[in-house]
């Protein structure tokens, strides 16, 4: 196809890394550009095929997809896709497929090496060497997040029922009995089918047949065209599930055909959308609280895991999946703390129960373990109210450890009567940690610094918070300790910056991303939030404190925030996959079946982590305490 060259070259201006190069070699790349248009849902890259162009999108715009199907990515007019395979001279590893009408430029395999290699600001922008690209990656996922993104065709379990228009209603009772199913969709006769027209043509259900049939005393061996509803309503199956509710309601009908390329590949009903609607957090914890013994908690265990692996699906980013995830976890912690009460009777004295660590940061994810602890009230007695207070300790650690959450093996719980105690005993416990530490006192006790109140008495959390922003920020010694446990864990980066995998338990030649990605991560911002006297819990919100206070070199605090993000986000997609797999989830991924994008990025995310660990052992001088 012939194209106007001056069009060409004034698109080319406009994006990188086309704006880096001169303009004779604009003109150039210009003269030699070649134009394909493809269909939307038409396939532009299949996987394993050999590739010999580089695609750069002039409108519309294409969705890349993993090797196992899943979204990886939308790109939209100025983007491009298919260096890699240039680069590396491997077939396609990431299939591409139109999500709208698009016009793309073609360039050939040898002018784009030609560009890769003389011209340094070009290859840098597509070979992304610095954190730009895995920034710009980072924001678009987090621009497009929304719960309303899951396609229709997610909610198909099987495929549509089918009969032909002359068939009888008897026929198509019979049908519907022996299907199990409560509507038909009616199809054209073959000889009335053609390559322009809908092969559906209408719809019957079980009301249809009461309300048409039987009330109206027809005859069953009428043809079912006769009652069917002809008023067709029809949703496309890559419509999102939001636009199909909102068809049901305007059009008040309570089943779509789903279609895909003109063919019917499923029937969706109200039920489903409410069934799909179900997995949501709201309901869940809705749930949760509805619950009326632990056993009714416990069955909605199941729910927990459609909930994270359905968020995973509708690329919500890690500070939506982590806080959901902690206001399930907090509801159950809530619910128990109600049903023990009711089973126990009142508390002898007010207490406050605690959220402790993930669950009080909002960032909990599927593999957790529990982590609390009970403040009471300053008229406590232990002679009196220990034995109560006991057993709703247990009462509360053991429902939780059947709803999923496992005991701490730290035994920071509330069934350790250390950690059960009077107010003015906590009060004592953070001024004691705070203004005589030392590294070892604070290696367990570091979690308490996350600590949020869940149930009865919650001012009592916040009164040990603001003791600890008083009195932390103003002690060097104190932040110095913390910074050397906060060093005690390092990214998983060798000498020559590859990966050092796990040496130790069963997990070997694998990466733990909670211990040597996410908690080093919140450790350190934990420590800078301290020094900053931050009143939030929740890493990201802590860095948006400690950019405020200006104390980070400039630009380290958007690459810290990029560098969790990217790291949570390959944590929950391997416990999801997992999930999906019937796989008992956990913190592990090998790095081998990660894609080379992911692992480009994941590298870079954990040298950031390790040059924010350098500053921190520089600002904090932690090697001078004992």
């Amino acid at each position: 196809m012939q194209i106007e060259q001056s069009e060409v070259l004034d698109f080319l201006r406009r994006h990188p890394p086309f704006s880096s190069l001169p303009d004779e070699e604009l003109a150039s790349v210009a003269n030699n550009v070649e134009v394909a248009y493809y269909r939307a849902q038409s396939t532009i890259l299949q996987l394993g095929q050999d590739n010999y162009q580089w695609y750069v999108i002039r409108s519309g715009a294409v969705e890349v997809f993993r090797r196992d199907g899943q979204l990886y990515n939308r790109l939209e007019a100025g983007d491009f896709f298919g260096e890699q395979s240039l680069m590396h001279n491997r077939p396609i590893r990431f299939p591409v497929i139109a999500f709208e009408d698009t016009l793309v430029y073609l360039i050939g395999k040898e002018k784009f090496n030609y560009l890769f290699d003389n011209f340094e600001g070009f290859a840098d922008y597509v070979e992304v060497e610095d954190q730009t690209r895995l920034r710009q990656s980072i924001a678009k996922r987090e621009d497009d997040n929304t719960l309303l993104t899951a396609k229709v065709e997610t909610l198909i379990t099987s495929l549509p029922v089918t009969v032909c228009s002359s068939t009888t209603v008897h026929q198509a009772a019979i049908q519907m009995t022996e299907q199990n199913v409560s509507s038909l969709l009616i199809t054209r006769s073959e000889e009335d089918q053609t390559e322009q027209s809908l092969p559906v043509i209408g719809i019957v259900t079980d009301s249809d047949i009461r309300r048409r049939l039987v009330a109206e005393g027809f005859s069953c061996d009428i043809p079912v065209a006769e009652i069917m509803n002809t008023e067709l309503i029809y949703v496309q199956s890559n419509q999102f599930i939001f636009e199909a509710m909102m068809l049901m309601l305007k059009h008040n009908v309570q089943y779509l055909p789903v279609l895909k390329k003109s063919r019917p590949i499923g029937l969706i009903s109200h039920l489903d959308i409410l069934r799909y609607e179900s997995q949501n957090s709201l309901f869940l914890v809705k749930n949760i609280f509805s619950a009326q013994s632990l056993d009714e908690l416990t069955a909605l265990t199941n729910g927990v895991q459609e909930c994270f692996t359905r968020m995973v699906q509708q690329d919500a980013n890690s500070q939506m999946i982590g806080n959901a995830m902690a206001v399930v976890g907090r509801s159950f912690k809530q619910r128990l703390c109600e049903l023990a009460e009711i089973h126990l009777g009142p508390p002898p004295v007010p207490y406050c129960f605690l959220a402790l660590g993930s669950m009080a940061r909002g960032e909990q994810l599927i593999v957790t373990d529990q982590d609390n602890a009970i403040i009471l009230d300053n008229s406590f007695q232990p002679s009196l109210h220990d034995e109560y207070f006991a057993a709703l300790a247990s009462f509360v650690c053991d429902g939780l450890a059947r709803c999923g959450y496992s005991y701490c093996t730290g035994d920071i719980m509330a069934t350790n009567s250390r950690w059960r105690q009077p107010l003015a005993i906590w009060q004592q416990y953070f001024s004691q940690w705070i203004e005589q530490p030392s590294a070892e006192s604070l290696l367990h006790s570091a979690i308490f610094f996350d600590l949020e109140g869940v149930w009865g008495q919650i001012q009592w959390a916040e009164q040990l918070n603001r003791l600890i922003r008083q009195k932390s920020n103003k002690n060097s010694r104190f932040l110095a300790c913390m910074a050397r446990n906060a060093l005690l864990r390092t990214p998983p980066l060798g000498f020559f910056k590859d990966f050092v995998m796990e040496t130790d338990g069963r997990q070997t030649n694998s990466i733990n991303m909670k211990r040597r990605g996410t908690a080093p991560l919140a450790d350190l911002v934990r420590v800078h939030a301290l020094a900053v006297g931050s009143s939030a819990r929740n890493t990201f919100e802590r860095l948006e404190d400690i950019f405020e206070a200006g104390i980070l070199p400039p630009g380290r605090g958007q690459d810290l925030r990029d560098s969790l993000e990217f790291i949570a986000m390959v944590r929950i997609r391997h416990q999801a996959l997992d999930i999906q797999l019937n796989h008992e989830p956990d913190n592990n991924i090998e790095p081998e079946y990660l894609s080379d994008f992911e692992r480009k990025n994941l590298k870079e995310a954990f040298q950031i982590l390790s040059s924010a660990q350098r500053f921190m052992k520089f600002k904090y001088q932690p090697g001078r305490v004992n």
